[in-house]
């Protein structure tokens, strides 16, 4: 019997023949062979050898084989745990490409509120700079326009001033026209002709005079008696008019020519003094009225709020007495003794009431504390920091210690150790009594805690 790989060329090997000794033609009566005895030794041994050797191809097909299959499981596993960290290395790349994803999202996120932000901060910033110059915009057109209207009312002003000036110089030299005639002809002498210039000299002396009060007004020096100067003269003047037109002509001309030697110096002074006015910055009457209408406002809101201010000072004074009282009773009845002592210590002081130093002092005297701290005070903080402390170290709140060995009664005879028979179990009674110092003790340190924890 032979063995052979069971696969040639990746096709089934037949079945092998087995031969069992040498090969003989096959004919059609088999006759019997003629061998000698002799040689079936040899036969046995070739068959044993090619038997042999048989197992010996078997074997080493087999040991390739096994190698083989061997090889390949190792490919295999090899495979296997390559495919293994390639999953592993894909699932983390995977997992690092998704961080990293999430990464880069969060920060094109942030990149993106951040461009937001710097964009609402630019627009912000553009807009506060458009309404920044919108601003200044208004303000120099509505400057500029202030200074027009400023320009074209100083204008207008200076242009009225200009032409009320004109008319004032037109007016008296109309006025001196009317008035000179009828005082030349009370200065008329065939014999004296020189004396018709004295009407020249009231007339003009008065235009003179008032020159010099207009100057006078320009330097800022005084000008009032140039003004009476001027009206002396026109008075005088006036009063010729009048006497010679009464006594010449009729009295409509003596008063006609008494009013011109008296309307134009005046009308002219009327110029000057508005001129004064508005130079020493003198007020009119609707703007005083207007003045004393404001001050008399802001003294009644004065008033008023000094009214206020008196009225809640009063209430809170009231308060202030009304708990001073109220706080002044519960000391007296929460702390007798501090309040009677207190009371002593301002009469002796001096003081009409105990102050907050007094009651200070008191405490100090009576409970050897300041306000605040007593002895029960500090006890009772003491025994809640201990219950505290206890709680955080997880052992008896009401401060209460186990019973140690050395609070049992100690035994006569020395310890030997004797494991027990049976399985070690407690019995009611098993354990010794307490002596009678340890119970006392013990029945004591429960009393005080339980006063501690009341």
């Amino acid at each position: 019997m032979t063995a052979s790989p069971p696969k040639v060329n990746g096709h089934a090997r037949p079945p092998a023949l087995q031969v069992l000794g040498d090969w003989q033609p096959i004919e059609a009566t088999p006759t019997q062979a003629n061998t000698p005895t002799e040689p079936a030794a040899t036969v046995d041994s070739d068959i044993v050898a090619q038997a042999k050797a048989e197992a010996i191809r078997a074997q080493a097909w087999a040991d390739s084989e096994q190698q083989r299959i061997a090889a390949e499981a190792e490919k295999e596993a090899a495979l296997k745990l390559a495919e293994a960290e390639a999953d592993a290395i894909r699932v983390r790349a995977e997992e690092e490409a998704r961080k990293q994803r999430l990464a880069n999202d969060r920060a094109e996120r942030k990149a993106t509120e951040e461009q937001a932000a710097s964009d609402a901060r630019i627009a912000e910033h553009h807009r506060r700079r458009d309404e920044a110059d919108r601003a200044r915009q208004n303000a120099a057109r509505q400057e500029a326009e202030q200074r027009i209207a400023a320009e074209a009312e100083a204008s207008e002003v200076a242009e009225a001033e200009n032409r009320w000036r004109g008319y004032a110089r037109s007016f008296y030299i109309v006025c001196a026209i009317v008035a000179l005639p009828v005082q030349v002809a009370a200065f008329y002498n065939p014999k004296a002709l020189w004396l018709m210039a004295a009407p020249l000299m009231l007339e003009g002396g008065a235009w003179v005079v008032l020159k010099g009060a207009a100057a006078a007004v320009a330097a800022h020096r005084p000008h009032w008696h140039y003004r009476l100067i001027a009206w002396l003269l026109a008075f005088i003047a006036a009063s010729i008019n009048l006497w010679h037109g009464m006594h010449a002509f009729d009295p409509a001309t003596a008063i006609g020519t008494a009013f011109a030697s008296i309307a134009g110096p005046g009308v002219w002074d009327l110029h000057e003094h508005g001129r004064i006015r508005k130079r020493d910055g003198v007020l009119t009457r609707r703007e005083r009225k207007a003045a004393e209408k404001e001050t008399k406002r802001i003294a009644a809101e004065r008033a008023a709020e000094e009214k206020r201010r008196a009225a809640e000072k009063e209430t809170a004074d009231k308060a202030a007495a009304q708990a001073a009282k109220e706080l002044a009773e519960r000391r007296a009845k929460l702390f007798p003794k501090v309040w009677e002592h207190a009371e002593k210590l301002a009469t002796d002081l001096g003081e009409t009431t105990v102050t907050e130093a007094i009651w200070e002092q008191a405490k100090l005297d009576v409970e050897g504390a300041p306000p605040g701290q007593s002895a029960d005070v500090i006890r009772m903080r003491n025994a809640a920091e201990a219950r505290v402390a206890a709680a955080r170290e997880k052992r008896s709140v009401n401060g209460s210690t186990p019973q140690v060995a050395s609070q049992m009664l100690g035994t006569k005879k020395t310890r030997v150790y004797n494991p027990p028979a049976r399985p070690g179990r407690r019995t009611k009674g098993d354990t010794p009594k307490q002596s009678p110092g340890a119970r006392r003790q013990a029945s004591i340190a429960a009393k005080n805690a339980r006063q501690k924890d009341q």
